[in-house]
């Protein structure tokens, strides 16, 4: 794998706004000397724009940070954005995430997650028009919605996914396809995140730890399907920044039929029990003083197109980028609910 140096470089951030994205520009503005990100981000309303706002203004403290107020399914300003900053790097992390959500509002995942893709490819493939040096590496978020209904543990990216449950599943698998078929035409070196159940500080509020604590603090109970037998990958956003700044500094080898492509899992690889994870919440918001009494909780079964399990095998991962995640399921809620606790000013 070739190396980039980030130090000095123009890096594109879609969604920078996001959960991810702003806590990787922030990474990357305080790690890097003289690099100049670009952000651009919807402020969409599809949750609380106040988080965006929130995560926007800590950036915008940044006199190497430019913020684009637009939506990557505009061909012409991506293609404006791409000639006047020519970007070195560009890590795509926009798209309408959500399973639930895609089956009530399917335009919205066409629009951001197939449109809008396409033309930040588009833009890759010309950034390298009249012999330009161009795009170095493309990075995109995929995800691991697109495993479905995998039997198989731990989902490992050389398993099938050709049979998606969700239209956001079937966007995500198909920004791999595009990637690859780019790749392999026009060269542009680029790498896919399949992100497994990222939470932490002003996180996503459609993320069930999110929603359990709003209502925890409203004192109604929560739904926990299975009776709480269900296993997840949660991964600390820390450690996913890590492993996203790890990835844009190498150009993916070659595969055997030439193409600069990979596909990683990136996640904990350590599935917690559901209700063990409940009850660490627990416990994190009573030590920071959020609730002072026991969470009320409704066990019910498991619902339709849920799955049992996720489970990340990281072993390319870790060979490639010698990465595991650090932070334990107590550390990270507690960050979270200490957050929480001062965004939502509870006394």
């Amino acid at each position: 794998m070739s190396k980039i140096e980030l130090n000095g470089k123009t890096i594109l951030i879609t969604g920078s706004s996001g959960f991810i994205g702003s806590n990787l520009c922030r990474v990357l503005l305080e790690q890097y000397n003289d690099i100049k990100i670009v952000g651009i981000d919807n402020m969409n309303n599809y949750y609380d724009v106040a988080l965006k706002e929130y995560r926007l203004n800590q950036l915008q403290n940044y006199s190497n940070y430019t913020f684009i107020k637009g939506d990557i399914s505009d061909k012409n300003l991506i293609n404006d954005v791409f000639e006047k900053y020519t970007p070195s790097v560009v890590v795509n992390l926009a798209a309408q995430a959500g399973v639930r959500y895609s089956i009530t509002n399917p335009d919205a995942y066409i629009q951001s997650n197939v449109i809008g893709f396409f033309n930040i490819l588009e833009a890759c493939r010309h950034s390298y028009d009249d012999g330009k040096s161009g795009v170095e590496h493309l990075v995109y978020a995929s995800s691991s919605s697109v495993y479905g209904s995998n039997k198989k543990v731990p989902y490992s990216t050389y398993d099938k996914v050709d049979n998606p449950v969700s239209l956001y599943a079937a966007t995500k698998k198909s920004n791999e396809l595009f990637a690859h078929a780019y790749s392999k035409l026009y060269g542009i070196p680029s790498t896919g995140l399949r992100f497994f159940t990222v939470y932490g500080p002003a996180g996503r509020p459609d993320m069930a730890y999110f929603k359990f604590t709003n209502k925890i603090v409203k004192g109604e109970p929560i739904q926990i399907y299975n009776n709480g037998d269900m296993k997840r990958d949660f991964t600390y956003v820390d450690d996913i920044v890590r492993g996203v700044t790890a990835v844009m500094q190498k150009i993916p080898e070659k595969t055997e039929d030439g193409v600069p492509y990979k596909v990683y899992n990136i996640g904990n690889s350590k599935p917690e029990d559901l209700l063990n994870f409940v009850n660490t919440l627990e416990e994190c918001l009573k030590e920071a003083g959020v609730i002072d009494k026991p969470v009320k909780k409704e066990f019910l079964p498991m619902q339709p197109g849920d799955v049992y399990q996720t489970f990340a095998d990281t072993a390319d991962f870790e060979k490639d980028f010698g990465f595991k995640p650090t932070t334990t399921i107590k550390k990270g809620l507690s960050e979270f609910t200490q957050w929480y606790k001062e965004f939502y000013k509870i006394n």
